[in-house]
């Protein structure tokens, strides 16, 4: 398999061995691997590579503080943010949901690759692979809007746990536009937390809320 164009692949960040600190090499491995056969796989799109790092690898491990407990990704496709949430978070057991074989094979892959012994992957949709209220947080990231979203993520929470969704420059219109599930599934103190500003070029928004069944 043909290597990036090292022109065209993004330098690694000065800040990212602080996010990582002895666990960069691991993120490494990953994002060259993801460089390397992301595109071919259908995992990213043909434009990220000159933002693979800041973008995608950053903007998900800046998130890595706020977990705890037992955390589900839902939607985790490439990684993003699972296996690089994982890789920050070895001390968390982590939960990646995937419907798609091929993402699935990808997950599975890169598990073994970087040993990541704090990793499960499970092949289905969130609201058929009966794990309901089994996690103490769900995350998504670039899934899909929070309407649909909520039905999605918010069945697998326990009750009392917490929901951390990695959402773009709009989530606070997303909240809006989100009222009646938010109700339905007894979502509290949802809010938009901004993370990164003063330490990453681009900043990260995440949707936090507490789930009470």
């Amino acid at each position: 398999m043909a290597e990036p164009d090292a022109a065209v692949l993004e330098p690694e960040p000065a800040v990212a061995a602080e996010l990582f600190g002895d666990r960069i090499d691991l993120a490494r491995s990953f994002t060259a691997a993801l460089a390397r056969e992301g595109e071919e796989r259908g995992l990213i799109g043909p434009l990220e590579l000159p933002r693979l790092w800041t973008r995608h690898i950053l903007n998900s491990a800046i998130a890595a503080p706020l977990f705890h407990g037992s955390v589900a990704d839902v939607g985790s496709g490439a990684g993003l943010p699972g296996i690089v949430l994982a890789i920050a978070r070895p001390d968390l057991e982590w939960t990646l949901i995937e419907p798609m074989e091929r993402r699935v094979a990808w997950l599975d892959e890169q598990v073994s690759t970087l040993g990541l012994s704090n990793v499960t992957v499970v092949r289905g949709r969130a609201e058929e692979v009966g794990l309901s209220g089994t996690f103490d947080m769900v995350t998504a990231r670039a899934v899909s809007a929070l309407r649909t979203l909520i039905p999605w993520t918010a069945p697998l929470v326990r009750n009392g746990g917490e929901l951390a969704l990695l959402k773009g420059a709009n989530a606070e219109n997303e909240i809006t536009a989100a009222q009646k599930p938010i109700k339905k599934f007894f979502l509290s103190d949802v809010r938009v937390e901004t993370l990164g500003e003063g330490v990453l070029s681009e900043t990260t928004r995440v949707l936090r809320a507490t789930v009470r069944g």
